[in-house]
C-alpha cells in the first residue's frame, strides 16, 4: 500500500515554485545550483503547508517538462530531499513529501496557562476571552431560577435537555435551515461533539480529510482517535478552500470524514464563500464523505460590512453528508461547556446510544444558562459585546505587530479570534522557544499542521489589546531578535507536531 495520501501534479508544482520567484534574495547572496534551488522551493512549500505532507510528487522526467529543466537537475533535488528528510520514496509507488523527525516543540499545547503563571507570561496561545458581563452572571441566575424542577429527576439527559433542543432547533430553522429537536444532540463543548462523532463514524485507521492548516486541538484529538489524517492544503490568503484540491483528495483517498470550519477558519481566519460550500458539500456526497463543518466561529463576523453566508447544512437539504457542529465557547465563554450537533435524526440516535459508554450527558445547569440566554435576547447583546472586544483587539493586535515586526506577513480577516502570520522567514518553533525566554507565549505554525508542516508561521489571537497587545508585539520582536542572532535553536529546528 502507498505510503502517500494525496498528490500534486506537475504543473500544479510549477506554478507553487514560480510564485517563490519573486522574493529578491539578498545583497551579495550567490545564486545556488540550480538543484538545489529546487529542493529549497519544494522544502520550504512543504514548510509552509502549501504541499501537504504526504503528498506524492510527480515523477522526475514529468516535472522536468513542466520546469523546462533536465531530469538530471530533478532527480539531484529529489536526492537532496531524501537525505535531509523531506522526501519519501519506494520502488513502484513513487516518492511523497515528508518532514525530518524531530524532537517534541519546545513549547508546550493549546491549553490555558495557568493563573500563577498569567503575571509574567503574555498568553497569546489560547484564543479565548473573558467572559462578556453582566451576561454570565444573569444567566446563572437564570438558570438558578429554572433548576427546581430539573432537581426532582436524575439529571441524566443524554440527548440534552428537550429545552434547549428545541431552542436550538428553532434557532437553525429561523436561519433557513428547517431543523426538529430530533435533530439535534447537546454535547460538552465542540470537542465533545466531534469527538463523538470521529468515534461513531471513523474507526482506527479510517482516513480523515482536514483543512492544512487546521484547528491544532482537534487534529490531535484526531489522532488520538487513530485516524489518519489526509492535509488538503488551504489557498493563498483569505481565499480558503481550493475546490479543485478538495474534490481530487476527496475522490483519490476517499476519506470516511472530512472536517472544515467554513466561518472564519481557525488559524487563518477565511470566510468560505456560497460558491464553495456548495462545491464542498458536492464533493462530499459524491465521495461518500461525511462533511462536519465546525460553525463555533460562524457569529464572530468583526466587520459591519460582513455578509454571511448561508451555513453549510443549507446545501444538504436531505441530511445525508453535512454534520453540524456549534458551541458557546467562541461567541459566548469558554468556560461555558455547551457544544451541539445538528444531523439527520437516524444520525442523532446513534450518537445518543454511544453516549451512554462516554460522558452520559451534559451538565444541566450550563445547559439551563444557554437556553436562557437564547430565550431572553441576552445571547445576542452577549455576543455583540464579544464582537466589540475582538475587533477592538484585533485592530490594536494588528497596528503593533506592523509596527515592531514590519517583516511579518498576513491578511487582516474580518472575523473569528485569530490571526495567521508569516514570520518573515524565522522558525515558528524557535520563536515559541524565544517567546517564553522573554514573557509572551506563542504558538508555533506547525501545531496546525500535519506533520510538522508550517515551520514559517505563527497563530496570534485576538485576545489582547491596548498596552498589553503593545507589549506582546515588543516581547515577539524580541523573540525574533533572539533567533535572528542564532541564540536559540541550532540550523534545523525540531518540526514535529506536539499539542
Amino acid at each position: 500500500m502507498a505510503e502517500w495520501t494525496s498528490a500534486v501534479g506537475a504543473a500544479q508544482l510549477a506554478r507553487l515554485l514560480s510564485s517563490q520567484q519573486d522574493r529578491p534574495a539578498g545583497p551579495g547572496t550567490r545564486r545556488p545550483p540550480a538543484y538545489r534551488a529546487l529542493a529549497d522551493g519544494i522544502r520550504l512549500l512543504v514548510l509552509e503547508g502549501r504541499v501537504p505532507v504526504a503528498a506524492r510528487l510527480p515523477a522526475e522526467r514529468e516535472l522536468a517538462l513542466s520546469l523546462s529543466v533536465s531530469r538530471t537537475t530533478v532527480a539531484a533535488a529529489y536526492e537532496a530531499l531524501r537525505s535531509e528528510g523531506f522526501l519519501e520514496s519506494r520502488r513502484g509507488a513513487g516518492s511523497w513529501t515528508a518532514v525530518p523527525a524531530g524532537n517534541p516543540l519546545p513549547a508546550r499545547g493549546l491549553e490555558p496557562l495557568p493563573p500563577e503563571a498569567l503575571g509574567s507570561l503574555i498568553d497569546l496561545g489560547c484564543a479565548a476571552l473573558p467572559a462578556p458581563e453582566p451576561w454570565l452572571t444573569r444567566a446563572v441566575q437564570g438558570a438558578l431560577e429554572e433548576l427546581p424542577p430539573y432537581a426532582h429527576t436524575h439529571g441524566d439527559y443524554p440527548a440534552g435537555l428537550p429545552a434547549l433542543r428545541a431552542m436550538i432547533a428553532e434557532r437553525y430553522t429561523a436561519r433557513g435551515i428547517p431543523t426538529m429537536p430530533e435533530q439535534i444532540m447537546v454535547t460538552t463543548g465542540a470537542m465533545g461533539a466531534i469527538d463523538a462523532i470521529c468515534h461513531l463514524f471513523a474507526g482506527r485507521g479510517e482516513r480523515i480529510a482536514v483543512e492544512s492548516p487546521s484547528y491544532a486541538n482537534i487534529l490531535q484529538l484526531m489522532r488520538e482517535a487513530g485516524a489518519r489524517l489526509v492535509p488538503v492544503a488551504m489557498a493563498e490568503g483569505l481565499t480558503g478552500w481550493d475546490m479543485d484540491r478538495w474534490r481530487q483528495v476527496l475522490r483519490d483517498a476517499a476519506p470516511r470524514i472530512a472536517y472544515v470550519v467554513a466561518d472564519f477558519h481557525n488559524p487563518t481566519g477565511a470566510l468560505a464563500d456560497e460558491d464553495q460550500r456548495r462545491r464542498l458539500v458536492d464533493a462530499a456526497r459524491s465521495a461518500g464523505t461525511v462533511l462536519i463543518a465546525d460553525e463555533t466561529m460562524s457569529e464572530l463576523w468583526l466587520d459591519a460590512e460582513v455578509r454571511m453566508p448561508r451555513p453549510v447544512c443549507a446545501f444538504d437539504p436531505a441530511g445525508s453528508t453535512v454534520i453540524t457542529v456549534g458551541s458557546a465557547s467562541k461567541a459566548f465563554w469558554a468556560g461555558m461547556r455547551i457544544g451541539w450537533v445538528r444531523a439527520a435524526p437516524d444520525v442523532i440516535r446513534s450518537l445518543v446510544a454511544a453516549r451512554a459508554y462516554a460522558d452520559l450527558g451534559t451538565p444541566v445547569l450550563e445547559q439551563l444558562a444557554v437556553n436562557w440566554l437564547f430565550g431572553t435576547g441576552g445571547w445576542e447583546q452577549a455576543v455583540e459585546v464579544r464582537r466589540e472586544q475582538a475587533r477592538s483587539n484585533r485592530d490594536e493586535l494588528v497596528a503593533a505587530v506592523r509596527r515592531e515586526l514590519p517583516g511579518w506577513e498576513f491578511e487582516v480577516p474580518r472575523g473569528g479570534l485569530t490571526l495567521w502570520v508569516r514570520t518573515g522567514g524565522l522558525s515558528g518553533s524557535r520563536l515559541a522557544e524565544a517567546g517564553e525566554r522573554v514573557g509572551v507565549r506563542v504558538p508555533s505554525g506547525p501545531r496546525f499542521g500535519v506533520d510538522g508542516a508550517f515551520e514559517g508561521y505563527v497563530r496570534l489571537p485576538f485576545t489582547v489589546g491596548g498596552a498589553v497587545a503593545e507589549e506582546a508585539a515588543v516581547r515577539l520582536a524580541a523573540a525574533a531578535a533572539l533567533v535572528e542572532s542564532g541564540a536559540v535553536g541550532n540550523a534545523e529546528a525540531p518540526r514535529t507536531f506536539v499539542a
